[in-house]
């Protein structure tokens, strides 16, 4: 297999810290907070929409030539890891969940801590499906709360765009 070439666009009004692991072709948008410790694989192309928050040690892969798409306000939570070749907006992938490659997510989903989300076959998760427990068993939410989730998520991406840069070093976009 040829060596993955990088190249990383990463938007101005982006954060992403320079302890992070970007490999491949990387389209980062603006709003974007990537904490260090993060990793970002791209066999095929990754696209990250807007305003997402991705949590050390989180880890985004695509395996894929196909691109990967990442929609708007998405939070990755500590150590998880996604494959998962289509996530919407405004998603919670909390700490330690695994995304398989086989499962796509439209918007307002929740993968609990710890899950594991690996279906045999290619599967679809429709808007507020839920995910939780040691099984991983999901349900859907009736979507109370949604607005007040999305302010305190911009209120946090706010904080960390402002707090990340007074302590770490930023990269800055096309391979710098």
């Amino acid at each position: 297999m040829p060596p993955i070439k990088d190249k990383f666009t990463i938007h101005s009004k982006a954060v992403v810290c320079q302890d992070v692991d970007l490999k491949g072709d990387i389209t980062i948008g603006a709003g974007t907070v990537v904490h260090p410790k993060a990793t970002i694989l791209a066999i095929g192309p990754i696209v990250i929409g807007q305003n997402c928050i991705v949590e050390e040690s989180a880890i985004i892969v695509n395996r894929r030539k196909e691109i990967m798409r990442i929609g708007d306000d998405n939070l990755f939570e500590i150590g998880c890891r996604v494959e998962s070749p289509s996530i919407g907006n405004a998603n919670t992938i909390s700490t330690r969940a695994r995304l398989h490659h086989t499962v796509r997510l439209t918007s307002y989903c929740v993968v609990g801590p710890g899950c594991l989300v690996a279906p045999i076959q290619d599967e679809t998760f429709e808007d507020f499906t839920v995910v939780y427990g040691a099984s991983s068993e999901y349900r859907l939410w009736s979507g109370r709360g949604k607005v007040q989730e999305m302010d305190l998520r911009r209120k946090h991406a706010e904080y960390l765009r402002e707090m990340l840069p007074k302590f770490n070093r930023l990269r800055r976009g096309d391979n710098a």
